[in-house]
């Protein structure tokens, strides 16, 4: 009777190591059913629509370039580089329409192309062309008659000092052949600039997506190696009990 007892009292060690092991698996096998889908956090959800919004913003800013700069330089064929003789700055007795608001004095501008005896009007730019076809210059609409006087005469003046210099200009000889424009609104290099704003802001919010996907899809994978070593560590003991058991059948069936 003696050596069972004391075959029992050296299993009896193992015993309470394999009831703990049971408890610690079955505790933590339930945690980890609990946390095996990971929720995400309030910072991602709100990190995800900040990034969504800033692509709708950045569409919406791609939709008004494309109508205020990049229509204007599709269409724009004043793409003729020339010098202009500045030959005489004038203005007008007849004040023009200015946008339907009022009216105000015009200032008219010929040059002579450099290498031509060709006389075109000269514009300020391409929405001179368009507001005021015989005008160089046409002040703001909302102001008093006697400022709109000095305004106009003032860029007189400043271009009487330049008469007979030449000028660079650009010409459109399809649809303008008798104007020139002293300068152009809508080239390549500004309308690059405005897509540019629009172009950050897409891939800020994409990037700022990504990131936040790529977080997530880590610490699932984390969780996943995690979950895979505990169950490898629960299968060992799973084992270890296995053999407690064997062992202790084969003591108590041994010749005492």
């Amino acid at each position: 009777m003696r050596p069972y007892v004391r075959d029992r009292d050296l299993f009896h060690p193992v015993a309470v190591q394999e009831q703990e092991w049971s408890r610690g698996a079955d505790g933590q096998g339930g945690e980890r059913s609990r946390t095996q889908m990971p929720v995400s956090s309030v910072g991602e959800d709100r990190a995800i629509l900040l990034g969504f919004a800033m692509m709708a913003f950045s569409v919406l800013m791609f939709f008004v370039v494309s109508i205020t700069m990049v229509r204007p330089y599709v269409n724009s064929n004043w793409e003729e580089e020339a010098s202009c003789v500045l030959l005489q700055a004038d203005v007008l007795e007849e004040w023009v329409d200015c946008r339907g608001v009022s009216t105000v004095p015009c200032l008219r501008v010929t040059v002579n192309i450099t290498g031509s005896k060709q006389r075109m009007t000269l514009h300020l730019d391409e929405e001179s062309v368009l507001l005021a076809p015989q005008c160089f210059y046409i002040p703001k609409c909302q102001m008093d008659g006697a400022e709109l006087e000095h305004e106009v005469l003032t860029v007189k003046n400043n271009l009487d000092t330049q008469l007979r210099s030449a000028l660079s200009c650009f010409a459109d000889r399809t649809r303008y052949p008798q104007d020139a424009i002293l300068r152009r609104n809508y080239t390549l290099r500004k309308v690059l600039f405005a897509l540019l704003w629009p172009s950050l802001m897409l891939g800020s919010g994409a990037l700022l997506v990504g990131l936040v996907k790529l977080t997530q899809c880590l610490a699932h994978l984390s969780s996943e190696v995690c979950r895979e070593a505990a169950g490898g560590r629960f299968a060992s003991r799973y084992t270890q009990g296995k053999l407690y058991k064997l062992l202790r059948r084969s003591s108590m069936h041994s010749p005492s």
